[in-house]
């Protein structure tokens, strides 16, 4: 669900409508931030290791439908769970789950076809894009400084796509790769558009009943590729399958929870960790090393992702003293 990208890309959903209570253990909200990346990560190794055998529809099923148990246990703990099936606009689910799946589906294709560092890499494209999106299309005021730290961004982007759009690359040398970088990126532009329309649908809905109703109409989407070949996997394709759609579940969950115990803007930086255990998990798993020009170009998207969070916080302090009505400061 973008929900998968350390979805990222764009950040899942917390799961919990209750709204997070004042900063009181501030370093344990940032372990379990921490702990809920490195889950994450794991997620994305299980459907890796699984999409090179078992096809993109029946790993996308796996993920989204085993995904919702741990879900729907931790709501029910919290007394929660009869606010997952309110819903005033179905409608309106049915759009943001056809764009998340879309992302998602992107985003698992690309997993089989470049190395899990990239794929990362190119998915931390979907704050960059948010941030035009929500200019574009909820009216949002952007000013010259988040524009300056997207545009960088971008050419960190450029720099990790360049080897996979060479001529060489383009000429059939790396046609998968290039295919699966280009997913990738189509994917962080889709996530994108799916938080926009998280962004409009939160005016009526509560977060439970966005998390559950992606799941389920995820869940119907992927059976409509049963007729283009899903398999029967063998135990250790089941395996991985089935953990990760568990991990996936239990990944929000501790995102949910990271959020009750420190404020947001010091949670989301710590998002960019992703990047770390995808780096161990990708050597160490799958034998891949990210190329110079990967790094360089994370390195400048991850600087420029920094900024505008640092930016947001500054003005998200500002704003009680300029007034309810003051639009953002940028």
């Amino acid at each position: 669900m973008q929900f998968e990208k350390p979805d990222r890309r764009i950040a899942p959903e917390p799961i919990s409508a209750t709204a997070p209570t004042p900063p009181r253990t501030p370093l344990f909200g940032i372990l379990l931030k921490l702990a809920s990346t490195l889950v994450f990560t794991a997620m994305i190794a299980c459907v890796k290791a699984a999409s090179v055998t078992v096809p993109t529809g029946e790993v996308m099923f796996a993920r989204a439908f085993l995904g919702l148990v741990p879900v729907l246990v931790y709501l029910a703990f919290r007394g929660e769970l009869s606010q997952a099936f309110k819903t005033q606009r179905l409608g309106g689910h049915f759009l943001r789950s056809s764009v998340g799946v879309t992302s998602m589906a992107l985003w698992f294709s690309c997993l089989a076809l470049i190395p899990l560092p990239e794929a990362l890499a190119i998915g931390y494209a979907s704050p960059l894009v948010t941030v035009v999106f929500a200019a574009l299309f909820l009216g949002e005021t952007v000013r010259i400084y988040r524009w300056s730290a997207v545009l960088v961004g971008f050419i960190g982007i450029l720099i990790i796509l360049a080897p996979r759009l060479s001529l060489g690359a383009l000429a059939g040398a790396g046609t998968n790769e290039t295919i699966g970088a280009l997913a990738a990126l189509g994917s962080a532009f889709t996530a994108a558009a799916a938080m926009v329309l998280i962004r409009r649908l939160i005016t009526t809905e509560s977060t439970p009943s966005i998390v559950v109703y992606f799941s389920l109409i995820a869940s119907g989407f992927s059976l409509l590729t049963l007729p283009w070949g899903w398999v029967v996997p063998n135990a250790w394709e089941a395996w991985m399958l089935i953990l990760s759609g568990l991990l996936g579940g239990v990944g929000q969950i501790l995102m949910t929870e990271s959020y009750r115990h420190a404020d947001a803007s010091t949670i989301a930086t710590f998002d960019y960790s992703g990047m770390i255990w995808g780096l161990l998990v990708g050597y160490l798993l799958f034998a891949e090393t990210a190329e110079t020009s990967v790094l360089i170009g994370t390195a400048i998207v991850i600087a420029a992702g920094l900024f505008i969070i640092w930016r947001e916080r500054r003005i998200g302090l500002a704003q009680p003293k300029a007034g309810k009505h003051t639009p953002p400061a940028l």
